[in-house]
C-alpha cells in the first residue's frame, strides 16, 4: 500500500512526499482509515511502528475539513515531556502546507509562554496530564469545542500514576467527541479504561503480545556488577560502537555512569528526571547531532524519544519490568530500520532476566566478548551504598545547621558588643516642681 491510496488532503500528502515516506507502516495501514471516518479506535503497536503519523495525519485531515474557530480542537495527552515535545514536531512536519497550529504544554518550565499561546488561540494542544490540569483551573481555559482526543502511550500513564489525571481530564471534555487511543501494551486498567472513554471503538492489535521491532538484534552479556563499567567502556572504545544510548536503574547511577565515561574520555551527556527540562533537551539535542557519542538514561527517556537511525540501545542494568526492556529496545530499529539491543546482566539480575525472556518469548542469545578481562578487579566504587549517600547527606546538612547557628550568634554577640560600646546619655536632673 502507498500513502495516495489512504484519501488523504494534498496537502498532507505532499508533506508527506517531501518527508521522504512512500509506504505507510502497518499500524498506519490499519488505524488511519477508521480514524478518517470518525471512528474511535483503540491500538495496540511496538514503539517506533509510527503511532504518532496514525493519529497526526487523521487529526490535520479533520480539523482541516471542518470549520474554523478559537477554541482548541484537538488534545492529545502524553505521560512524558519529551513525547509531547516528539508529537509536536511530528504534528508541525506532516501539516507544514495546511493553517492548523499547535502548542506543547507541560511542567518544568516557564508557563507563561504556554499560557500565551493559548489565550490566542490554537488548533491542536500536546500536553502532560499535570501541567495541563493547572491550566483546566483558569476562568478563560476551555474545551467546549473539542473534536478529538487522543491518549499516547497510555500504559505508561499508569505506569507513571496519571490515570487518576486523565479521568479527571476526560471528566471535563464534551461527550460528543472522537477518542483515540495507543498504546505499546495493554494492560487491564487501560482496557478497562477503553471502555468508558471510547463508544464502539475499532480495536487493533489488542491481542498482540509485547515484543521488540522485528529489526532488533537481541544480546545478553553475562558480567559480575563492579565489572559493568569497564565492559561498557571495552565496547564503546570498540570501532563497532560509534554511538549508543545507554539505560541506567536509578538517577544516581546514571550520574555516576556518565561521570565514569567522561572521565575515561567518551563524550556523553545524561537526561533523567532530576535534570531540568532545558538540561534534558540539550542533551538530547546534542546526542541527536551525534555532538556526544553516550546519552545515559534513565526509562524516562524510554518513551517518546525517537532518533533517527540510532544504531545501538544498551542496558546497563537489567530493568525491573518486561514492559520497560521492550519500552528501551524499542529505541533503535524504528520505522522498519535495524538495531542491536546489548543487556549487561549481573547474577543478581536473573529473575528480571527470566521474566524479560518469557515477555519476548524466547531465550535470548548470551555472550562473553573473547578479549575482555571477566576476573579483573575494578579501580574504586562505581556506585555508592544507599546508605553512605543517607549519611553523607546528613552530614552535609548538620554542617550546614551549625555554620548557620554560628552565623547567627556571631550576628547577636556584634549586636551585644555594639550595644555595650555605644555612650550612655547622661540624665538630666529633674528640676523641682514649683509647689516644693
Amino acid at each position: 500500500m502507498k500513502f495516495n491510496q489512504l484519501k488523504l488532503e494534498r496537502s498532507l500528502e505532499r508533506a508527506i512526499t517531501e518527508l521522504g515516506f512512500t509506504e505507510p507502516t502497518p499500524i498506519q495501514q490499519i488505524a488511519i482509515p477508521p480514524a478518517l471516518e470518525g471512528r474511535d479506535l483503540i491500538a495496540c503497536a511496538m514503539t517506533g511502528s509510527g503511532k504518532t503519523a496514525a493519529f497526526a495525519l487523521p487529526i490535520l485531515q479533520r480539523l482541516g475539513q471542518s470549520p474554523k474557530n478559537a477554541g482548541i480542537r484537538a488534545l492529545i495527552v502524553t505521560p512524558t515531556r519529551e513525547l509531547a515535545i516528539q508529537v509536536h514536531e511530528h504534528l508541525s512536519e506532516l501539516g507544514r502546507h495546511t493553517e492548523i497550529s499547535s502548542t506543547t504544554v507541560f511542567g518544568g518550565v516557564n508557563a507563561n509562554p504556554q499560557i500565551r499561546a493559548l489565550r490566542k488561540g490554537v488548533d491542536v494542544v500536546v500536553a502532560t496530564p499535570g501541567r495541563l490540569l493547572d491550566h483546566m483551573q483558569q476562568p478563560w481555559f476551555s474545551f467546549r469545542d473539542l473534536e478529538i482526543l487522543v491518549l499516547d502511550e497510555a500504559d505508561r500513564m499508569l505506569d507513571m500514576g496519571f490515570l487518576p489525571d486523565v479521568r479527571r481530564i476526560i471528566a471535563q471534555l464534551p461527550k460528543k467527541r472522537q477518542t483515540l487511543l495507543f498504546s505499546a501494551t495493554m494492560p487491564r486498567p487501560i482496557v478497562e479504561l477503553s471502555r468508558n472513554m471510547l463508544q464502539d471503538p475499532v480495536r487493533l492489535n489488542i491481542e498482540r503480545p509485547s515484543a521488540p521491532a522485528t529489526g532488533v538484534t537481541q544480546t545478553i552479556f553475562p558480567v559480575p556488577e563492579k565489572l559493568k563499567p569497564a565492559l561498557l567502556l571495552h565496547m564503546l572504545r570498540s570501532p563497532e560502537i560509534d554511538t549508543a544510548l545507554v539505560f541506567t536503574r536509578t538517577k544516581h547511577r546514571a550520574n555516576r555512569l556518565a561521570q565514569f565515561l567522561d572521565q575515561a574520555g567518551i563524550s556523553c551527556d545524561r537526561i533523567h528526571g532530576s535534570r531540568s527540562q532545558p538540561q534534558r533537551q540539550a542533551a538530547l539535542k546534542a546526542f541527536k547531532e551525534r555532538k556526544i557519542q553516550v546519552l545515559v538514561a534513565t526509562d524516562i527517556a524510554a518513551r517518546g524519544i525517537d532518533i533517527a537511525a540510532l544504531p545501538h540501545v544498551i542496558n546497563f542494568d537489567v530493568p525491573g519490568q518486561a514492559e520497560d526492556y521492550i519500552h528501551r529496545v524499542g529505541r533503535t530499529a524504528r520505522a522498519e530500520a535495524t538495531g542491536e539491543a546489548l543487556t549487561f546482566a549481573s547474577p543478581a539480575e536473573s529473575k528480571e532476566l527470566a521474566a524479560i525472556e518469557r515477555a519476548v518469548g524466547r531465550r535470548i542469545e548470551h555472550r562473553k566478548l573473547p578479549d575482555f578481562n571477566y576476573k579483573a578487579q575494578p579501580e574504586g566504587r562505581f556506585e555508592i551504598p544507599i546508605g553512605e549517600r543517607i549519611a553523607e547527606i546528613r552530614r552535609r546538612k548538620a554542617e550546614e545547621r551549625a555554620r548557620r547557628r554560628a552565623k547567627e550568634a556571631a550576628r547577636a554577640n556584634r549586636g551585644n558588643t555594639a550595644e555595650t560600646a555605644r555612650p550612655q546619655r547622661r540624665r538630666r536632673p529633674r528640676r523641682a516642681s514649683r509647689a516644693s
